[in-house]
């Protein structure tokens, strides 16, 4: 006879379940103008994550990266390219659910890296998808020098940068990356790790 599951562990699966359902949700969805949905959006930038050997809890940011375009509905949008903001619904959802700070902050970070890559990086800027371009308006355009500074001295910019990298790249419509249970075990580890104090990114 199997003794039953800590309170604890039955908790990190519930709330592993509820979020990834949440990404479910974005399937068939449209993102904000690109040639893939919601959820292959997602699924393809925690697949270059995963290529790039990150650690599991920036793989579970680059997941989540955009759960609050899904979580935010209702909230002021950017004509039609998804929430205004959504780094930071998403990363208070995000904690609210259990997740890291550390996880939380990469999520709420993605778009400061995109203003700063535009102004560090005449190319970079120069090759954003017209949607993108759209987004960074609203988004408060590349960085000045002080952010920029001040970005630069973050701890974790390493991995703020990287989930831009996957994110930029996370928008073929013939790519097929594994599916949303691959992660299950991971994040459910992660909010267990997190609920006893564990975690670090």
């Amino acid at each position: 006879m199997t003794s039953p599951k800590p309170a604890a562990e039955i908790a990190a699966s519930g709330n592993a379940r509820e979020l990834l359902a949440w990404l479910e949700r974005g399937d068939g969805r449209g993102y904000i103008g690109e040639p893939v949905s919601q959820l292959e959006h997602a699924l393809q930038c925690a697949a270059a994550a995963e290529n790039a050997r990150a650690p599991d809890e920036a793989v579970i940011a680059a997941l989540f990266h955009d759960v609050g375009h899904l979580v935010g509905e209702g909230e002021p949008d950017m004509a039609g390219l998804g929430v205004i903001n959504h780094e930071g619904i998403g990363a208070r959802f995000l904690r609210e659910a259990g997740c890291s700070d550390a996880l939380a902050e990469l999520v709420e970070a993605h778009v400061a890296a995109k203003r700063y890559l535009c102004f560090r990086d005449s190319a970079y800027l120069a090759k954003l998808s017209e949607a993108s371009r759209g987004t960074l308006e609203f988004q408060g355009g590349p960085m000045l020098e002080d952010e920029a500074r001040r970005f630069e001295a973050a701890p974790n910019s390493r991995w703020i940068l990287a989930l831009r990298s996957w994110d930029d790249r996370a928008k073929d419509p013939r790519a097929d990356p594994p599916g949303l249970e691959t992660y299950r075990e991971r994040l459910e580890d992660h909010l267990l790790a997190t609920s006893l104090g564990r975690t670090a990114c």
